[in-house]
């Protein structure tokens, strides 16, 4: 039995980094926002057991170090379920850009396995299972605009938001998620971005599309200072970096904006990927 699922990428529109924890994690507040830039996945299971997994990226490993593969483990594992799956990924979303596509692909292999196994665990069950795979991970089964707060597992559903035009691009650059936050020297204390106050006024971006994570990604690579600099003066309201880059976002009154500056943008920062997208407000799983 198969079944074809496609999970968006996303976007932090904000990203404040409120304190570090004993643990050594670090406390967030930051509103996540899906994007219609997607993965694809198609999951096959067969009787025996094993998962195996395939992908279209060679920079995305085909073994137990793939989230995937390591979602679809702990969904068997907790079901106790002896089919086998093999899953094949075709990457849109691209790899190590801050928009969390490995997060994605995790969250898709979970919805699909349990729609597979006739939705025997709860959405609860499920986000608990994404918990231990990564923070991000239960933002994308729900797949719709979120606050997280904690270390980002902590979400709270957010309505009503405009389906924001972008422009994405992303260097040809990897940058560690763990070396940024090892890094990160500052912190806020107190979250100073209320979504209260942002939701009367959703346009009004300014002082509200930032990135904490900036402070360490930008000064390593000032190509990304340029980049935020390049849509601002071509017409963006406001540019960030999504999660710790190396992505950065412009966002746009219109779609046709964001169109034509993507084709310009292609042209300006020719190795870089580029797109044009909206942001999801209510985003939903698909499945074939």
């Amino acid at each position: 039995m198969g079944l074809k699922v496609s999970v968006p990428a996303k976007i932090n529109l904000w990203l404040e980094v409120i304190r570090k924890r004993d643990d050594g994690y670090h406390e967030l507040s930051s509103l996540m926002l899906p994007i219609g830039i997607h993965d694809h996945l198609e999951l096959k299971s067969h009787k025996g057991g094993g998962i195996s997994l395939e992908c279209d990226d060679l920079a995305v490993p085909s073994d137990a170090s793939n989230l995937a593969w390591r979602a679809a483990e702990v969904f068997l594992n907790a079901v106790g379920s002896g089919i086998g799956v093999h899953i094949r990924i075709t990457k849109k979303i691209p790899v190590a850009a801050g928009l969390g596509g490995g997060s994605a692909d995790a969250a898709g292999v979970l919805l699909a396995l349990n729609k597979l196994h006739r939705s025997c665990l709860a959405m609860p069950q499920l986000e608990f299972l994404g918990q231990k795979l990564g923070a991000d991970v239960p933002f994308f089964l729900h797949q719709r605009p979120a606050l997280a707060t904690g270390i980002g597992e902590q979400l709270y559903p957010v309505d009503g938001l405009p389906d924001y035009p972008l422009v994405l691009i992303k260097p040809p650059l990897a940058v560690s998620t763990r070396w940024v936050y090892e890094s990160l020297k500052l912190t806020r204390g107190e979250s100073r971005i209320k979504l209260n106050s942002f939701m009367s006024g959703p346009w009004q971006l300014h002082g509200v599309v930032e990135n904490d994570l900036e402070t360490v990604t930008l000064a390593e690579y000032p190509l990304l200072d340029q980049m935020k600099a390049w849509l601002l003066q071509n017409g963006a309201i406001a540019a960030a970096m999504s999660g710790s880059g190396p992505t950065v976002f412009g966002v746009f009154r219109e779609m046709s904006q964001a169109e034509r500056l993507e084709a310009l943008a292609k042209r300006r920062w020719g190795e870089c990927w580029v797109a044009a997208t909206r942001v999801c407000g209510n985003a939903a799983l698909k499945t074939a």
